[in-house]
């Protein structure tokens, strides 16, 4: 059974290079444009990994992974792909447990390297 990465960007062009290369890595892929349609997925299905942006309209990154923490997804490990390099946004995030910090622009390779060490096919 492959493994269901849930990708939160709002950027569709960005959306869609991390899909692709999560897909072609083998893994199944759910996709939400923002936090808030990705908060209405979080319904019970199988998520073993969260792709999520920082830097959205209405509930940013750090927002989810506070209302993810709150859920029966809390232990799910969450890689941040973001613009944003800001020590304090970092720090703030990894106190969240989000595992993993990711600039853009990035190597698909770094992310599916990342997403593989937290979630092995």
């Amino acid at each position: 059974m492959s493994k269901n990465v849930l990708i939160i960007e709002d950027s569709g062009s960005f959306r869609m290079v991390v899909k692709v290369a999560l897909e072609r890595a083998g893994y199944e892929i759910t996709e939400a444009a923002n936090a808030e349609e990705a908060c209405a997925l979080l319904d019970g299905r199988s998520i073993h990994v969260v792709v999520c942006d920082l830097n959205m309209p209405g509930m940013n990154g750090i927002e989810f992974v506070r209302h993810l923490r709150s859920t029966n997804y809390k232990f799910t490990p969450v890689v941040m792909l973001t613009t944003d390099s800001q020590v304090e946004r970092k720090a703030e995030a990894a106190d969240m447990g989000v595992r993993v910090w990711i600039t853009k622009p990035f190597q698909p390779t770094y992310l599916i390297e990342a997403v593989s060490k937290l979630c092995p096919i």
